[in-house]
């Protein structure tokens, strides 16, 4: 007989634990589709990477760094003031008088080129940053999945010892009663 009873045990233990794996996994199929997808993707891991720099790309961004550096606007400084300097205290050779024309026109193509060059460096930045922006998302969406899994598990495991609990109390008032000692 305690045979059958172990056997009957590990039969209800075993529905038990399948009834609470179906119930575990229950994500819609839209979130579980999501979830195995964002496994196999691993964004937290492997980002996706951007591709090869064209020489454009690496034209713009060596550019962009050159220009965007202190030590440009320190030299470019340097250069303007001796520039001035020098028209202005060369009363009899200077090259650029007063409203220093040729000046503004050699600044005028420096802005010309130089703000293309760094639209483009900050395009392609932009793109990276769109790429890191959308792998971030995609790990915060898979930890929220399996976070919400987590709580269904032990919300699952909670609902479970409680029936055990129940039961175990049910068949200690069944022996009490069965013994003769009321509650």
């Amino acid at each position: 007989m305690a045979i059958s009873d172990d056997k009957l045990t590990e039969e209800a233990e075993a529905r038990s634990v399948a009834a609470l794996f179906d119930e575990i996994t229950a994500l819609s199929l839209e979130d579980q589709a999501l979830l195995r997808d964002l496994r196999k993707a691993r964004a937290d891991r492997a980002p996706h990477e951007v591709g090869p720099m064209t020489l454009g790309q690496l034209t713009a961004d060596r550019i962009a760094g050159v220009v965007g550096s202190w030590r440009f606007i320190i030299i470019q400084s340097v250069l303007l003031v001796g520039w001035l300097i020098l028209n202005v205290f060369a009363w009899t050779s200077a090259w650029d008088p007063y409203p220093f024309i040729l000046l503004n026109l050699m600044l005028s193509f420096q802005a010309a080129y130089t703000a293309p060059i760094l639209l483009m460096s900050q395009n392609r930045q932009s793109e990276i940053d769109r790429q890191n922006q959308r792998n971030d998302y995609e790990v915060n969406l898979k930890a929220e999945l399996e976070i919400e899994l987590l709580h269904q598990k032990i919300d699952l495991l909670r609902a479970r010892e409680m029936e055990r609990l129940m039961s175990i109390i049910q068949e200690l008032q069944k022996d009490m009663t069965d013994r003769g000692v009321r509650t």
